[in-house]
């Protein structure tokens, strides 16, 4: 599955289930321990509202902390569809993959960062789904080629306290459970 594709597959999933967020949801936990419903939605959104400066070519420095905290404010949907739409339509640039990005401890090349939100959104989404009790639905060409990319980095990942270690699981599991169990979840 090419990045573009992949990117788009997981940003589908990911909008399709904040807009079935129940308004009573939004406090709901959520597999990511640390995080509820909002919470898992406030971090996506703050992960889209840096991405179109980043395929710009700004700074961690000329952004600053501008997106720290709260970035849902009292319409996370809302929030969601404005970051989400920025994002989209800036990982969709003619060249916008080619060049490199600033991230927190490197520069990266613009297409193994877009593999990183692609985790993001495919990951978390099936945190989503289980916090407000619907079904995933991760393709399995998705979930195969983000965990081609993760599995690599993944135990760097969990020394860096990013995530939680493997969950053992049969060989002859779905790919999304999988991808899932690799970054220490239980499906």
């Amino acid at each position: 599955m090419e990045l573009i594709d992949a990117f788009d597959t997981a940003f589908k999933e990911w909008d399709r289930l904040v807009h079935e967020v129940a308004e009573e949801q939004w406090e709901d936990p959520t597999p990511c321990a640390e995080w509820n419903v909002r919470d898992l939605v406030n971090h996506l959104v703050g992960e889209h509202l840096w991405a179109p400066l980043l395929l710009d070519g700004a700074t961690l420095e000329e952004i600053g902390d501008r997106f720290d905290g709260d970035v849902v404010g009292d319409d996370p949907v809302a929030a969601w569809e404005e970051a989400g739409g920025a994002s989209w339509s800036a990982f969709h640039r003619k060249k916008a993959l080619t060049g490199q990005v600033h991230v927190t401890t490197r520069m990266m090349p613009a297409a193994e960062y877009g593999w990183q939100m692609t985790l993001d959104l495919a990951v978390h989404g099936w945190d989503l789904a289980h916090g407000i009790g619907v079904r995933s639905r991760m393709l399995d060409e998705l979930a195969d080629a983000v965990y081609e990319r993760a599995a690599p980095e993944a135990e760097r990942w969990q020394g860096a306290g990013v995530i939680d270690p493997p969950v053992p699981v049969p060989d002859d599991v779905v790919p999304q459970d999988r991808l899932v169990a690799l970054l220490g979840r239980r499906p």
